[in-house]
C-alpha cells in the first residue's frame, strides 16, 4: 500500500479524492467508487500500488495508436479496478474484480521493475492500459518518471475521467493517449458506464493543450450510440478540438452484461467513418474489422498510401521524416 496522490483530508476523518471526476468523499474504512483507494484512519491509500494483474509486450497499434511510433512495441501493464462500471467492458474480469468479487490481486512489481521489463522487451513505450490507469495513478506516475530517462515514452489508454489536476501532475511524463469516448450522450454515460460525458470531453481538450498526442476510440453498439446525429456531434467535437485527432471506430461484439446485443453491422462502421470525414477529421479508422481498408493510413492531402496495416501488423510505413513521400505534406503524429 502507498499513500495516495491528489486527495484532501476533511473533517470526521473523511477524505476527498481529487484523482478522477467522481471526486469521492470517503469515510474512514471505506473505499472510493474504483474499489482500490481506501481511507485508512484519515489517510487515503492505494491498494494496488505495485500489484500488476496483467503485463504484456504489445504492438502499439493494439492500444490503438496509429500515429504514434507505428510498428513499435509497447510494454503494457494494468492493476485491477476501474472508476467506471461499463456494461460492455471487455476486461471486466480484472477491471471489476474489486467491485464484483471484493478482491484485489496482482503480481508484485515495483515501478523500477516495470521499467526494467520494458527495456528488456525492447519496447519504445510503456502503456498503462487494460483497466483504467487513473485508478493506479501512483504506480503509473512513479514508473513514468523512471521511464523517461531510459528513453521510454509513456502512454495512457483511458476513459478520460481523470481530473485536470491529475493530467497536470503527469503532464511532462505523458506523451500519448488513446481516450475511449464511449458516446456523445450524457444519458449513455450515466446509464451504461456510471459516469458523465463532460469530464471526458474536458480531458481530451486538456490533453491536447498540454501537448499530449491524442487518439480517440468509440465502440459502436447497435441502437445505443450509433445514430447518425450522435456520430456527427461526436466527430464534430473532435474536429473542433483538432482535425488531426485520429478517430478509431470499433465494432462491438456481445460481452459482459450486454450479451443480448448483436454485433455492430459492418455498414454502420463504414457509415460512421464517412461521417468522420464529412465533419472534417483527417484520419478515421475502423476497428475489429481485420483486413478492412479503414485500417490503412492514407495522406489527408493526396490520398497516397502511407502505412499499409492489417490488424496490429504494419506491413509498410512510407512516412519519411513525418512527411508524405508523394506530396510532401506534414503528417500529424509522433514518428521518431
Amino acid at each position: 500500500m502507498k499513500e495516495a496522490y491528489l486527495y484532501e483530508k476533511k473533517d470526521l476523518n473523511r477524505v476527498r479524492c481529487l484523482l478522477c471526476s467522481h471526486n469521492c468523499l470517503i469515510k474512514e474504512g471505506s473505499r472510493g467508487i474504483c474499489g482500490v483507494r481506501e481511507n485508512q484512519g484519515g489517510t487515503l491509500v492505494s491498494l494496488v500500488y505495485g500489484k500488476v494483474i496483467a503485463s504484456h509486450t504489445d504492438p502499439i497499434e493494439k492500444k490503438p495508436l496509429f500515429h504514434f511510433l507505428p510498428g513499435s512495441r509497447s510494454y503494457s501493464i494494468a492493476t485491477v479496478g476501474c472508476n467506471f462500471k461499463c456494461l460492455f467492458c471487455q476486461n471486466a474480469d480484472i477491471s471489476q474484480m474489486p467491485a464484483d468479487h471484493k478482491r484485489i490481486r496482482g503480481e508484485d512489481m515495483a515501478p523500477e521493475a516495470v521499467v526494467e521489463n520494458a527495456v528488456a522487451g525492447r519496447a519504445m513505450t510503456i502503456s498503462y492500459t487494460y483497466t483504467e490507469p487513473t485508478v493506479y495513478f501512483e504506480l503509473a506516475l512513479d514508473a513514468a518518471r523512471l521511464a523517461e530517462p531510459k528513453g521510454l515514452r509513456n502512454v495512457f489508454v483511458t476513459n478520460g475521467y481523470m481530473t485536470e489536476d491529475c493530467l497536470k501532475e503527469i503532464d511532462s511524463f505523458l506523451h500519448g493517449a488513446n481516450v475511449d469516448l464511449k458516446s456523445f450522450s450524457d444519458t449513455f454515460y450515466r446509464e451504461q458506464c456510471g459516469g458523465r460525458l463532460e469530464p471526458v470531453l474536458h480531458s481530451i481538450k486538456t490533453m491536447k493543450e498540454l501537448g499530449v498526442w491524442v487518439e480517440v476510440t468509440t465502440l459502436l453498439i447497435p441502437g445505443m450510440n450509433d445514430s447518425r446525429e450522435e456520430l456527427r456531434d461526436l466527430a464534430g467535437f473532435l474536429a473542433s478540438v483538432s482535425p488531426d485527432i485520429p478517430w478509431h471506430i470499433s465494432r462491438f461484439h456481445p460481452t459482459y452484461r450486454l450479451t443480448h446485443i448483436p454485433p455492430t453491422p459492418v455498414e454502420i462502421i463504414h457509415r460512421a467513418r464517412e461521417i468522420g470525414y464529412e465533419m472534417g477529421l483527417k484520419y478515421v479508422y475502423t476497428g475489429n474489422l481485420p483486413g478492412d481498408e479503414g485500417e490503412k493510413t492514407r495522406c489527408h492531402e493526396c490520398d497516397g498510401l502511407l502505412i499499409d496495416r492489417t490488424g496490429f501488423m504494419v506491413r509498410e510505413n512510407r512516412i519519411q521524416n513525418g512527411l508524405c513521400p508523394s506530396c510532401g505534406v506534414s503528417i500529424p503524429g509522433v514518428w521518431e
